[in-house]
């Protein structure tokens, strides 16, 4: 991959770090508290439980994010980015547009989420 195209993938994985950053999500803290009133009605803090954990949903995917931007910053600063890290594949540019922070091609991606769901089956 030429200067130009691992110049303008960097600037669009710092573009997105930015919006994670500058979001909001991972510094508010507000829904991560029960009002001492809630406690009393069941349906308010079942209704709250649920907010809290979609909440930790939220800023957990949000933070898984920004660590494999951080990861791909690094590949790019180690010659390394575009490349998929189990099969030494080249990543396709369109897969890069769409997420410039992944490390798979989308074969590995592909067999990596047949996989997930099959133990995801198994599991219940």
């Amino acid at each position: 991959m030429n200067k130009k195209k691992i110049d303008y993938f960097k600037e669009k994985l710092l573009t997105a770090k930015q919006e994670i950053l500058n979001g909001g999500i991972l510094a508010n803290t507000d829904d991560m508290k029960i009002d001492s009133e809630d406690l009393s009605d069941e349906a308010d803090l079942a209704a709250n439980t649920i907010n809290q954990q979609v909440s930790f949903s939220i800023r957990e995917r949000e933070l898984s994010k920004l660590r494999r931007i951080e990861a791909a910053l690094n590949r790019i600063d180690h010659g390394t980015f575009g490349i998929c890290e189990e099969s030494g594949e080249t990543i396709e540019e369109k897969r890069l547009e769409n997420q410039p922070w992944t490390e798979f091609c989308l074969e590995i991606a592909e067999e990596r989420e047949r996989e997930a769901n099959q133990r995801f089956r198994k599991s219940f």
